[in-house]
């Protein structure tokens, strides 16, 4: 075993060609921050994973179904749109803001040390998703923001080895998570510009 961050892929290793980002290893990349969640320790967070666990579902039986058609995240959308029923464009497109939220929220807490992580959680959701949500799903959002662990059991957590090893130093941990955090920004804002260019998000 390794640190959690050792063990997963990297949005910055995510091959990215002027077709477009490759989707099998973005959806493990993306498997990679759903497993993150674990970390944060609270059941609250469950509907969060279990939303971006759901998208991530979506979009990889989309690419199965179609592999030739959907060697980029690009080529499926752009492959789907024909359809009547569009899941992977709309499941892509869900992930996409589930994965900005987490991405902003730990930006937030990498570039403010002395911040909880509840504080950087809620001002990413109020940022991302919330003008998505109704009512409901903003209390449990609510809820969920709440229950954040404490900033130093979660980055401990992040640095710890399972197995008992060496954790890693918090140098290593803040370089492998800041390299993790904009190749996941990157990759989010270019597929953003890609679905308002191509009108895709259009009836979701």
């Amino acid at each position: 075993m390794a640190p959690y961050l050792d063990t997963v892929k990297s949005f910055a290793d995510v091959p990215i060609t002027d077709a477009g980002v490759d989707t099998v290893e973005f959806l493990q990349a993306a498997d990679g921050l759903v497993g993150l969640f674990d970390l944060l320790g609270s059941t609250a967070f469950g509907v969060v994973q279990s939303d971006l666990r759901g998208n991530v579902a979506k979009v990889r039986a989309r690419y199965e179904a179609t592999p030739t058609l959907s060697a980029t995240l690009e080529s499926l959308v752009a492959n789907e749109q024909g359809e009547k029923k569009r899941v992977a464009t709309e499941g892509l497109l869900w992930l996409l803001r589930g994965l900005s939220f987490t991405c902003k929220a730990l930006e937030n807490a990498q570039a403010n040390a002395s911040e909880e992580l509840s504080a950087a959680f809620t001002k990413s959701y109020e940022n991302t998703l919330k003008k998505f949500h109704n009512f409901v799903v903003k209390g449990i959002f609510a809820v969920a923001m709440k229950a954040c662990p404490y900033r130093a059991d979660f980055y401990a957590k992040l640095a710890a080895d399972p197995s008992g090893g060496t954790p890693a130093t918090q140098e290593k941990l803040n370089a492998d998570l800041n390299q993790w955090l904009a190749a996941l920004s990157s990759i989010v804002a270019r597929l953003e510009d890609f679905y308002a260019k191509g009108n895709y998000a259009k009836g979701f």
